[in-house]
């Protein structure tokens, strides 16, 4: 289960094939992850946007989550695999069941990180990602 310092998420893969069963177990916990960031990306830029005025928080904001899908499309920092079962089933046929975590604050880490070394956005925006960033580690981080 997800806490307050971890994403968690689980995946089941059947198939009569156990390398098939694998991946789409696997792809079931990424894309079950990749909600929850999503999700908790949205509430953070929503609280950011609340507590911050000006005629940039929009576009960092935006650009934020571009970030956070480019990063959950291509490579979540600091993955982990943190349990797998295989099972043979009645039928011969393999059920597969993962487990993977990111520490959130890692993971804020990793978007402030790709926010500075991208060329593309705005001075200001740069910041106010960053801002947003390392107001959320801070949470984060008080928590632990």
């Amino acid at each position: 289960m997800s806490n307050a310092r971890y994403f968690r998420a689980t995946g089941k893969g059947v198939s009569t094939r156990d390398q098939v069963a694998n991946t789409k177990a696997e792809m079931e916990a990424h894309k079950a992850l990749a909600q929850q960031v999503s999700t908790s990306i949205k509430v953070v830029a929503d609280n950011y946007i609340q507590d911050v005025q000006g005629e940039h928080v929009n576009q960092a904001i935006e650009r934020f989550e571009n970030l956070t899908r480019e990063i959950t499309n291509t490579t979540i920092g600091d993955l982990r695999k943190v349990g797998t079962k295989k099972f043979i089933q009645e039928d011969n046929s393999y059920a597969v069941y993962v487990a993977y975590e990111i520490k959130k604050s890692a993971m804020f880490r990793f978007l402030k990180k790709k926010a500075k070394s991208d060329s593309k956005i705005k001075p200001l925006v740069r910041t106010q990602i960053i801002n947003m960033c390392d107001q959320e580690i801070q949470r984060l981080e008080g928590n632990e």
